[in-house]
């Protein structure tokens, strides 16, 4: 089933939709807990896109990113009570959907997240790069997002993922954190050496 089939599937009274304020944490938390359909129908529609992108950037692959997308909605509907509003409702999506897809890369060996584990975990923080500036400059440029498209699906899953939740999604380093259950100097020195794996994949790509 697709994500667009999916979405459909719980699709009930939109007009509902209109007093209802997905943004309020509590109202989300509220809803989730008493199982709320018409809630659940409002976060599908308002974050659908996000979170089928998120996945597909982290997988590669578009069946694979589907799966996942109906897995991590069915674990919200199951799961809604653990949201306990003290962080966006989206670092907690995020977190969901990318522990199943860790999950089931272990199970699996999925080709495309065979170097989920950052080899460098355990390294010294770096100071930033500051030729990635251009890397940046690429990542935010309207002509060259086809170009960072396919760039990024080149690079580690596990600098692709900071680089998408940064820049595509807009998180904040503490939100970023929260997704990945890691310290922020983690997801610091991810970003910066992701920008430069960018950097070069886009050189490569443009070569």
């Amino acid at each position: 089933m697709s994500a667009q089939a999916f979405t459909l599937t719980f699709s009930r009274s939109p007009v509902l939709f209109a007093g209802l304020m997905t943004d309020d944490k509590q109202t989300i938390a509220h809803g989730l807990r008493r199982r709320d359909p018409d809630v659940l129908d409002q976060l599908i529609e308002q974050y659908q896109q996000r979170l089928y992108r998120y996945l597909l950037f982290l997988t590669g692959n578009p069946a694979l990113a589907e799966d996942f997308f109906q897995e991590t909605w069915i674990r919200i509907l199951e799961r809604g009570e653990q949201y306990n509003a003290k962080s966006k409702f989206e670092s907690w999506l995020f977190a969901i959907a990318r522990n199943l897809v860790i999950d089931a890369s272990r199970r699996k060996k999925f080709a495309s997240l065979e170097d989920f584990a950052d080899p460098e975990t355990q390294q010294p923080f770096e100071p930033p790069d500051l030729h990635a500036t251009s890397a940046l400059q690429m990542l935010l440029a309207r002509e060259n997002q086809q170009a960072v498209q396919i760039s990024l699906l080149k690079i580690p899953a596990y600098y692709r993922e900071v680089l998408v939740l940064r820049f595509h999604e807009e998180l904040g380093l503490e939100e970023i954190a929260a997704v990945l259950a890691a310290p922020i100097s983690t997801v610091k020195s991810r970003l910066y050496r992701g920008l430069a794996a960018l950097k070069s994949a886009l050189m490569e790509g443009a070569a």
